[in-house]
């Protein structure tokens, strides 16, 4: 992945730890902090960055990346697991990805 995410992401802490989740929220999106607040009670280890409070040149770098990697549509809950990513906040996938089954 993008070295400035892997500088710029915080962790938090779970004992499902077996993918590597990384998503990228806005600090004011309601379905961001849904999210967020499913992983934690669900208790899954991930990393995230809210965009909107980094700079813009950070910003633009990222969501290049994100659109030349995996998807030209950007919407917010983006998350990436190992390889694979899920746009906006979908419980249901978040649970197969929990439980192995990914896509």
């Amino acid at each position: 992945m993008l070295e400035k995410v892997d500088k710029l992401a915080k962790t938090i802490e779970g004992s499902k730890d077996k993918r590597e989740i990384t998503i990228f929220t806005l600090s004011t999106c309601m379905w961001c902090k849904k999210c967020k607040r499913w992983l934690a009670e669900h208790d899954v280890k991930y990393r995230y960055i809210d965009l909107d409070k980094l700079d813009f040149k950070d910003k633009a770098e990222i969501l290049d990346f994100l659109r030349a990697n995996y998807s030209q549509r950007i919407s917010y809950p983006f998350m990436i697991y190992d390889n694979e990513y899920v746009i906006g906040y979908d419980p249901n996938k978040y649970e197969e990805l929990i439980n192995g089954e990914g896509s």
